[in-house]
């Protein structure tokens, strides 16, 4: 069974503590509370002047912590990937193909340049040579064509002759497609695809 609903007490209890500086995870531990329900009653609330000195030290307290955590996690990562096997990189090639890709031919499309070299660099690694590339622009029409023509040809180290298609999409669009969603396709890949599908089979089989 759920906790019951919080009592008029409870919830003057919860405002005064965040009146007075407490963080959720303070107020959570006086209360025992869930976090939903408590933010739910501090959102709105403001932290009394006396106390915004500590309330600043605590939040700043709390950025430290979580670049010391990001810092750790990269140093942690950063052990995991030294010099990744053949077999290691068609895993890697696998799994990207299994989230992202056509699952009829090979070919992918993202808007994630970083994305897309992985890809690329990895279906090399199986012997795909660039003369079997293609590539594919949708952008949207206020982004400039030669910018994006030019950008993705450089990041990918690909000729211009790879392209072969543009979709041009009305409406402006920003962020994340900056230079627009590219789509990588092999031409006569078939024996790539079902290698590449083979593996994601035998990696949905493995768990």
């Amino acid at each position: 069974m759920g906790k019951s609903a919080l009592l008029d007490s409870e919830v003057k209890r919860i405002k005064k503590l965040r009146e007075t500086g407490h963080s959720l995870n303070e107020i959570k531990s006086v209360v025992n509370r869930g976090y939903g329900t408590i933010f739910r009653y501090i959102k709105d609330v403001k932290i009394l002047p006396e106390y915004e000195n500590e309330w600043k030290i605590k939040r700043g307290g709390s950025k430290n912590k979580s670049l010391k955590d990001w810092e750790s996690a990269r140093i942690q990562a950063s052990k995991f990937f030294d010099n990744f096997s053949a077999k290691e990189r068609l895993l890697i090639l696998s799994c990207l193909y299994w989230g992202e890709g056509n699952k009829r031919e090979l070919n992918l499309i993202n808007s994630d340049p970083y994305l897309i070299k992985v890809f690329l660099n990895c279906i090399r690694d199986l012997g795909v040579c660039d003369a079997e590339i293609t590539i594919s622009l949708r952008l949207h029409e206020n982004i400039d064509k030669r910018m994006a023509v030019r950008f993705w040809l450089d990041f990918l180290n690909l000729k211009e002759k790879s392209i072969t298609y543009f979709e041009i999409i009305k409406g402006n669009k920003i962020g994340k497609l900056k230079y627009g969603m590219c789509r990588l396709r092999v031409k006569k890949g078939a024996k790539y695809f079902k290698l590449i599908m083979s593996m994601i089979d035998l990696v949905r089989s493995s768990f």
